[in-house]
């Protein structure tokens, strides 16, 4: 759930993509590891992961400056089998990593119908679906999870944060139609969603946050560090939580638990994130065709169903699928405050500021 829409300006894909690359490329990113990057940032924010696009530039940018990414990495991809791989990404921007761990996977499953490739020495990363997606693009189901850059959640019973938000992420290609995306946190909302809210002044609803002392609900965004996030689902989600930072974090040799590094708080420290990616094509099992026909058969069933008063039934992927046409044609929402926060930056490092319109 992204944090609800300001009035502000607008700013058309291209414009944004182009003005990531600017900022990363003046802090020390080939120009091609920039573009790359922006590629993805905004792909999040075309989906309607507002916290995880452009909202993010200012503090990679600062992380990057205070050298807490290397920004010149050696990417290493060791082949354990012939459908398994590590990536040591070398302290790069996580997007590079998992941009790498995708393709390797995808190639993988091509020859093997399935690919698993872990993932350490990475860094955070943005929106989950954004990489899952890039699978289903190329007709494989992908999958995407990560141990969260900070721990904002407690484990089940507990009130002192030691788990992360741990997102997963797994996209559907569909033959003719869009990909079915899931991309959910573990926690009720992501952190960064939080961050969004605090930076707008827009009040948080109850039951996304409580307090670490008493229990009692946090709805004043800017005191989210007196609180932990709560897991979606009770316990499941809090099991789920753990069981993602034992594949993502702890087999990968990345941080999990208590050796997480806070990247909002230690912007010089180097976090180790840990994350994973599995490619799996379809078609060893049926046509692509047939599968896509069938999928959509069961979709399109169960949109039809009978909703709840004032809902309307939503398939994983619906709003997605919507958002990215509207935002392709109308341009990305940019809230006067990251505004303020983007045209800071540019004058900072004497860059052009980003492009609007309307």
């Amino acid at each position: 759930m992204s944090a609800p829409a300001t009035s502000g300006r607008r700013a058309l894909p291209a414009a944004v993509v182009a003005f990531i690359q600017r900022s990363f490329e003046r802090a020390g990113l080939p120009a091609a590891d920039a573009k790359r990057i922006g590629e993805l940032m905004v792909a999040a924010d075309l989906a309607g992961n507002d916290a995880h696009g452009i909202f993010r530039l200012p503090q990679y940018v600062k992380r990057i400056e205070e050298g807490g990414v290397n920004v010149r990495p050696d990417i290493k991809v060791h082949k354990t089998a012939a459908a398994t791989a590590l990536i040591d990404g070398d302290n790069a921007m996580g997007h590079l990593v998992v941009d790498t761990a995708a393709r390797t996977a995808i190639a993988a499953a091509r020859e093997c119908g399935v690919a698993w490739v872990g993932m350490h020495h990475s860094n955070h990363a943005g929106a989950a679906g954004v990489y899952a997606s890039l699978a289903a693009e190329q007709g494989m189901v992908g999958m995407y999870a990560a141990v969260a850059s900070a721990n904002h959640m407690a484990a089940w019973g507990s009130m002192e944060p030691s788990l992360g938000t741990n997102p997963i992420a797994i996209a559907v290609p569909c033959d003719d139609r869009p990909p079915v995306v899931l991309d959910i946190a573990t926690t009720v909302t992501s952190y960064g969603n939080v961050k969004n809210y605090e930076l707008q002044g827009i009040a948080m609803p109850e039951g996304w946050m409580v307090s670490k002392v008493d229990g009692k609900p946090i709805t004043d965004a800017s005191k989210s560090g007196e609180g932990v996030l709560l897991p979606i689902g009770g316990y499941k989600g809090s099991g789920l939580n753990i069981m993602i930072g034992l594949l993502a974090g702890t087999m990968n040799g990345a941080y999990f638990g208590k050796d997480v590094v806070d990247f909002n708080a230690d912007p010089k420290a180097m976090t180790n994130t840990g994350q994973f990616f599995l490619a799996l094509d379809p078609t060893r099992f049926m046509p692509m065709a047939q599968f896509g026909r069938k999928a959509n058969e069961t979709l399109d069933y169960l949109r039809a169903t009978k909703p709840m008063p004032g809902q309307k039934v939503k398939m994983p992927g619906d709003e997605r699928a919507v958002r990215q046409v509207e935002r392709s044609r109308d341009g990305i929402s940019i809230s006067p405050p990251l505004m303020k926060n983007l045209d800071a930056l540019a004058d900072r490092q004497g860059n052009a500021r980003l492009e609007t319109i309307g």
